[in-house]
C-alpha cells in the first residue's frame, strides 16, 4: 500500500501480468471465466461513514465471497495495525481470517478494495493456483481479481495529488488499466462508469492503449504499416536461414519468432492477444487462427 509515498507507474510487471492470464485460462477453462462476464456492482460493495465498521466489512466481505463463488467460504475481518494494506490466513477453511491495515477505519470507501484482493487469495489457494516467489504470486492476485471482476475496486482505491497519494496493490496504475481493458474487451463492459478516482480513470485510459497494441502486432491482419513491414523483413531474413536455429535472424522486441519445420513450411509463433498462450501457424499468406485456450479466432497475415 502506497499511503503518502511515491507510486510507481508505466507497465514493469507486464510479462508477469501476461502470464497470470494464461495461468487463469489454463486452470479455470474458458467457461469457467465466462462465469466472470459481470463485474461486482459498486452498490453491493458501497461503505459508507455511518455503516457499522465490522458488520460493513463482514457484509462486503460476503459479497465478494459471492462473487468468486466461494458458497463454503467464511471471512472474519478485523483491523489492526501494520504496514501493509491487509493480510489473510490461509488455512484450510470453510473460515478465513483477514487484518485490515487501521487505515480504513476512516477510509471504509476502500475497503471493498482491499478485501477483494484479500479474497482472491483465498479463491486462488483452493484451486492451488499459485506462482513462486512473493512478489510474482502478489500480481497474479491482483491480476486475477481485476480479470475476474472485482480488481476495478483496486484501481479506484488509486489518488494521488501534489501532497498526498495512495494506492493499493502490486499493480501499478497503468497495469491495472491494461488487464481491466482486456477483460473489458472480452466481456463488452465499460469499468469507467465506476470510477470516483479521476486518476484511475486515466490510468485506465493509458492500460487500454496499451492493451489495444497487443491486437495490432504482426501476424495480425491488423498490424499497422510499420509492423507488417518489418514483419516481412523478418520473413524474408528466416527464410534465407532455414537451416539456423530457430527464431533466428529475429531481432529481440518483437512478439513472434519464426521456427524452420524440417523440409516442410516455415512456421510463426505469436501470442494471443486474449490469453497470451502462444499460438502457431504456417507461414503461407493468409490464415484464420483459433487459439485452443481462449478459442479466440484470429485474422492473419503470415
Amino acid at each position: 500500500m502506497a499511503n503518502g509515498g511515491p507510486v510507481e507507474h508505466g507497465y514493469p510487471h507486464l510479462d508477469t501480468v501476461r502470464e497470470s492470464i494464461t495461468a487463469l485460462y489454463k486452470r479455470l477453462s474458458y467457461d469457467t471465466i465466462q462465469l466472470f462476464a459481470t463485474s461486482v456492482a459498486p452498490v453491493d460493495v458501497a461503505f459508507c461513514d455511518t455503516d457499522d465498521l465490522h458488520l460493513g466489512a463482514q457484509r462486503v466481505a460476503r459479497e465478494l465471497v459471492r462473487h468468486y463463488r466461494l458458497p463454503e467460504a467464511r471471512m472474519v475481518v478485523g483491523f489492526r495495525e501494520m504496514t501493509h494494506a491487509a493480510s489473510v490466513e490461509l488455512a484450510a477453511g470453510p473460515e478465513y481470517f483477514v487484518e485490515l491495515n487501521d487505515r480504513f477505519r476512516t477510509h471504509r470507501r476502500d475497503i471493498g478494495a482491499a478485501l477483494a484482493h484479500e479474497v482472491m487469495h483465498v479463491y486462488l489457494h483452493r484451486l492451488g493456483l499459485s506462482f513462486p516467489g512473493t512478489r510474482e504470486n502478489e500480481i497474479l492476485t491482483d491480476t486475477a481479481a481485476t480479470y475476474l471482476g472485482a480488481g476495478w475496486l483496486l484501481l479506484d482505491a488509486y489518488r494521488e495529488d501534489a501532497a498526498s497519494s495512495q494506492k493499493l496493490g502490486y499493480l501499478t496504475p497503468e497495469e491495472f488499466g491494461y488487464v481491466l481493458a482486456k477483460r473489458a474487451q472480452l466481456f463488452g463492459e465499460d469499468p469507467s462508469v465506476w470510477f470516483t478516482s479521476a486518476q484511475a480513470y486515466s490510468a485506465f485510459a493509458e492500460g487500454r492503449v496499451r492493451a489495444r497494441r497487443d491486437e495490432r502486432e504482426p501476424p495480425l491482419t491488423a498490424a499497422g504499416w510499420a509492423g507488417r513491414r518489418r514483419y516481412a523483413r523478418d520473413r524474408r531474413h528466416a527464410q534465407d536461414l532455414r537451416a539456423a536455429s530457430p527464431g533466428a535472424g529475429v531481432p529481440s522486441g518483437v512478439p513472434y519468432v519464426f521456427t524452420p519445420e524440417g523440409r516442410g513450411p516455415l512456421r510463426v509463433s505469436f501470442p494471443c492477444p486474449t490469453c497470451h498462450q502462444r499460438i502457431r501457424v504456417p507461414v503461407r499468406g493468409r490464415v484464420r487462427a483459433r487459439c485452443g485456450l481462449c478459442r479466440t479466432v484470429l485474422e492473419c497475415d503470415t
